[in-house]
């Protein structure tokens, strides 16, 4: 399948799943999830694949197993992708009522990893290359977040010139574009193909300065 857009109907989906989060509406529009959202979605990252690495789809379903929202299905459907090899730093996609998103960088930190993400910070060559990885985000409309500390993180005194970036504990960028004419043309893949090109000097930056965690699974946290 060719992505030619995302259909009008994939946006109505949702809107109808936002007001009625139940199986029947789940039942009962499940052609259109599969037709509507989920085809065009994979088609997507199948021809964006060659060049970003593998796509995964995640699943429809909400885990609520330990959250009081007992709601069942989420209400966007996302995917990612990540280069065979690497060992850190992603590109994401998701549509929903809301339009589309797009992010790539790295969401979650290990222990062994947040610390070699702050030594590579308060590295002046890897922590100026960081900081202008982040204004050139910035500077063509992405926001830069992530989890962050509130204070000053132990072992690094308040004033360093790179304080905000040390604060953070996982760092990606993303922008988010409301339903417009484009969304359902073959258009919305040269968008998201853009954004994630901007996104590689960040996935780069924490592929050679933090990699994957090397500590055992029950250290990661």
């Amino acid at each position: 399948m060719t992505f030619s857009g995302f259909p009008d109907e994939a946006l109505v989906f949702y809107e109808g799943l936002e007001a009625d989060n139940s199986k029947t509406y789940w039942t009962a529009h499940r052609a259109s999830y599969d037709d509507h959202v989920r085809a065009p979605l994979q088609a997507l990252v199948d021809e964006l694949a060659p060049e970003f690495g593998t796509p995964k789809l995640f699943r429809p379903y909400r885990d609520v197993r330990f959250s009081t929202d007992k709601t069942p299905y989420k209400t966007h459907q996302g995917a990612v992708l990540h280069q065979d090899g690497t060992g850190l730093g992603s590109v994401y996609v998701q549509v929903s009522a809301d339009g589309l998103l797009v992010a790539g960088g790295a969401w979650r930190l290990a222990r062994d990893q947040v610390d070699r993400y702050r030594r590579a910070v308060g590295d002046d060559l890897q922590g100026d290359r960081l900081a202008a990885v982040v204004r050139a985000l910035r500077d063509v409309g992405h926001e830069v977040e992530g989890d962050r500390l509130i204070r000053t993180p132990r072992g690094w005194p308040a004033d360093h010139p790179r304080i905000e970036l040390l604060r953070h504990k996982s760092l990606h960028g993303s922008q988010q574009w409301t339903p417009t004419d484009w969304l359902h043309t073959a258009a919305a893949l040269d968008r998201v193909r853009t954004a994630w090109r901007a996104f590689a000097p960040l996935n780069r930056w924490l592929d050679e300065n933090v990699g994957a965690s090397t500590a055992p699974a029950d250290r990661r946290r």
